[in-house]
């Protein structure tokens, strides 16, 4: 199974945020996850983010790879 990083959408029309969650990578981008481990809010300015820094590193290290927005996150977060 393999096993990623993403983003899944959440509120209004136009006004999105996101949850960072660890998901099959063959659900749908909105569907099924394994776990969540963080927020990313892109209407702030700068953008915000909240991480469970311990889980994102567990999960890393399990071998589940993060999309490129989350590895930038990520690096922004120095996890990566």
């Amino acid at each position: 199974m393999a096993v990623k990083i993403r983003l899944r959408r959440m509120g209004k029309k136009k006004n999105p945020f996101y949850r960072i969650v660890v998901a099959d990578s063959r659900s749908p981008r909105d569907g099924r996850c394994i776990a969540e481990i963080g927020t990313y809010d892109p209407n702030t300015d700068p953008s915000t983010y909240k991480l469970d820094e311990e889980a994102a590193k567990k999960w890393i290290a399990d071998g589940a790879q993060p999309t490129e927005v989350v590895n930038k996150i990520f690096k922004n977060a120095g996890i990566i």
